[in-house]
């Protein structure tokens, strides 16, 4: 596709504007560290969870969630379990208000209120760094690959798709590190806006071009219920061999039992709290814990809704007007419907606003990840190990350096990387199979230290990274394994060594305060602290996290029932929102606490 001057325009402008934004703001970004990482503890509750909406809302992310939704239809909401959605839920809930009160500026700094300060602390530490490098290096091949991709498709084939993909990702590593986090939510929230618009537009052409008579011709029975049995039964042999394929090779066929497994899966990982990325430092950037539980709990609602829009419009549009291509086809590429649709079906002008849109996606995720590593990689390497009594202004020129070596290995990565779908199932099956178990029992088992974390994520990680070799089985049949690989390093490593200082645990306990296996520790701050009371919080807790999961797939679902113009569905997913809304402003809203 060669683009219009005036779409090659809207783009160039765009980019350019996100560099000007990262100058803006880069002399209150160097105020001094705290301000460059979490924005001085300053920014709006609302505004952070719209930065955190825009930073999940990725392109490679929406092509592989616009690939599910043409595969396996409506059914496809609970894929992205996998991931899995719903720990947005559980932060809601209640990790986000516990991870707060900490007061760290990192994951890994959390560490030594949990843990003290010994060898064994010291070493969880470094667990905690090792594992968010390697999630970053692997978010961040994720993203490159997804951003290639697309660029392959409508961007002239004057150079490869990947050398697109450097210049994208060298404009916004250029703002990111100029602006820290100010950088990183200003360009954030303009993105976002992008990002709304394009989102009801191709909704909007989708319900004008579409109608239920012809997408029934292209879909197979079955594609438009949300329910299912045992046996996934959609059957595209006929209409369209490639997506048989693809179900056949992800292993879905089977759908009650995959639901079941990501459904345990899915509480797991949630359980064990925010991975060391962009989504707990938005929450360590507010300003107390009921602004971050309100922060997670908004994510839903400005995330699902217009991103689901977007993706209902782009899936309906290619089943209808692409379907003769596709089907003609023996090797096409599902992932690659999002650009082909906005190659092929949208005027000038629109393109380019759509395209910027969608370098937005990319460069939001891309940008709160790079920020968030690099975070790591000044507070808890270069401020801890190198250089503890250097001048802030060093850690951020520190924090320059690191986040360009991030980019490096992360864009060396995404070069090996095959495609979204692989990268995605190996992030969230394999590496947070193994980063479960220790963060579970960190937050609910007073008896884990140190050296049973360290054991815990480094069996884990190793799990992980092993399985690479193995790429016959797919990651979401070894989560079991690494799952229980790492917990028995947990167990093991706590249970060899000694426990924590009784001190060190009391100060956790009573700041952080858990629900859990911690009796011996609540007996010792009661002797510290008459008045202080346990967390009795458990059931509500919990029934919150179900409800919310309810309320949370309904916002999924709405959009792309009101894109295929279903109003019985539509209603009825609106009488689950405000049923489960009303349920959750008791329940949570109204028991919110502000310290």
């Amino acid at each position: 596709m060669a683009l219009h001057p005036v779409d090659i325009a809207i783009i160039f402008a765009y980019l350019m504007g996100m560099v000007v934004v990262g100058f803006i703001v880069e002399r209150q970004a160097r105020s001094g560290i705290q301000s460059y990482f979490l924005g001085g503890h300053q920014l709006p509750w609302w505004i952070l969870s719209m930065s955190n909406a825009a930073s999940m809302f990725d392109v490679s992310g929406t092509m592989w969630l616009v690939s599910l939704l043409y595969v396996y239809g409506l059914k496809s909401v609970f894929i992205p379990w996998l991931w899995p959605v719903f720990n947005q839920i559980f932060l809601m809930a209640y990790l986000s208000s516990w991870l707060r009160r900490s007061q760290a500026t990192t994951g890994a700094e959390w560490i030594t209120l949990r843990f003290g300060s010994d060898y064994g602390a010291e070493a969880s530490r470094i667990s905690v760094v090792v594992f968010a490098l390697v999630s970053v290096v692997a978010f961040t091949g994720y993203a490159f690959v997804g951003i290639a991709k697309f660029s392959q498709v409508f961007l002239p084939s004057v150079v490869p798709a990947h050398t697109y993909a450097l210049i994208i990702v060298g404009i916004t590593t250029l703002y990111t590190t100029v602006g820290g986090l100010y950088s990183v939510v200003l360009t954030d929230l303009i993105q976002f806006v992008i990002k709304f618009i394009c989102c009801v537009v191709l909704g909007g052409l989708a319900m004008w071009k579409v109608s239920p008579t012809m997408l029934a011709a292209v879909v197979p029975p079955g594609w438009t219920d949300i329910s299912f049995g045992w046996w996934l039964n959609l059957n595209w042999s006929e209409l369209l061999p490639a997506a048989q394929r693809k179900i056949d090779s992800d292993g879905y066929s089977m759908f009650g039992a995959f639901f079941i497994m990501v459904l345990l899966k899915g509480f797991l990982v949630s359980a064990a709290g925010p991975a060391p990325n962009y989504d707990m430092q938005r929450i360590l950037a507010t300003k107390n814990p009921r602004e971050a539980s309100l922060m997670s709990g908004l994510v839903t609602v400005v995330l699902f809704v217009p991103r689901y829009f977007m993706i209902a419009g782009i899936t309906v549009l290619a089943l209808v007007f692409m379907h003769a291509d596709v089907s003609r086809s023996n090797q096409f590429d599902l992932e690659q419907v999002l650009p082909i649709v906005i190659r092929d079906f949208l005027p000038i002008g629109l393109a380019g606003l759509l395209i910027s849109g969608l370098l937005a996606a990319f460069m939001s995720t891309f940008s709160g990840t790079i920020n968030a590593a690099a975070a790591y990689m000044v507070n808890d390497v270069y401020r801890r190990y190198a250089r503890p009594a250097a001048s802030d202004r060093e850690y951020i020129v520190a924090s320059y350096a690191a986040s360009i070596l991030i980019v490096i290995v992360g864009c060396a990565a995404g070069y090996f990387t095959p495609s979204v779908h692989q990268a995605t199932d190996w992030i969230v099956s394999a590496l947070w199979g193994g980063y479960a178990a220790p963060n579970i029992l960190k937050w609910h088992w007073w008896r884990l230290n140190g050296w049973g974390y360290f054991c815990g994520m480094i069996a884990g990680i190793a799990g992980a990274i092993s399985l690479m070799a193995f790429p016959q089985v797919q990651p979401l049949q070894a989560f079991p394994l690494l799952l229980l690989i790492s917990t028995i390093g947990a167990v093991v490593g706590s249970f060899a060594t000694a426990p924590e200082h009784e001190s060190v645990l009391v100060d956790f306990y009573a700041r952080t305060r858990p629900w859990g296996w911690w009796r011996p520790i609540l007996t010792a701050t009661q002797r510290k602290h008459a008045e202080f009371q346990p967390n009795r919080n458990f059931g509500i807790d919990i029934f919150n996290v179900l409800v919310g999961i309810v309320w949370q797939t309904s916002f999924v679902a709405l959009p792309i029932y009101v894109v295929l113009k279903s109003w019985p569905e539509t209603s009825i997913c609106l009488l689950i929102i405000v049923i489960t809304t009303a349920v959750l402003r008791v329940t949570w809203y109204q028991r919110l606490e502000k310290t």
